[in-house]
């Protein structure tokens, strides 16, 4: 495969994964990470890791507002609820299960 078409449809995939994660605000980052190993900070780390590759300078407060569609701050006060002891134990045990 051509780089640029491998690079092309890679950009297309994450487009998509950033617009799902957009619309299921009602996935829990704990949940993500205790499923998956990542959430949506995690995602925004990589896309500012990523620019900063490419020697483009990026905060982490603009990374997170790409992933997020707004600022964090307000993404977090509309959807984020306060993790339950059960996602807790879980994201814990998902953990120790990664060494």
């Amino acid at each position: 495969m051509d780089k640029t078409i491998q690079t092309e449809l890679e950009a297309a995939a994450f487009r998509r994964l950033v617009s799902h994660l957009l619309k299921r605000t009602d996935v829990q980052n704990i949940d993500l990470m205790t499923l998956s190993g990542f959430c949506r900070n995690c995602l925004a780390d990589w896309y500012r890791d990523a620019a900063e590759e490419q020697g483009v300078e990026m905060s982490k407060d603009a990374a997170r507002e790409h992933i997020y569609g707004e600022p964090f701050s307000e993404w977090k006060k509309k959807h984020q609820k306060e993790a339950t002891p059960e996602q807790m134990a879980a994201f814990k045990a998902a953990q120790e299960n990664h060494s």
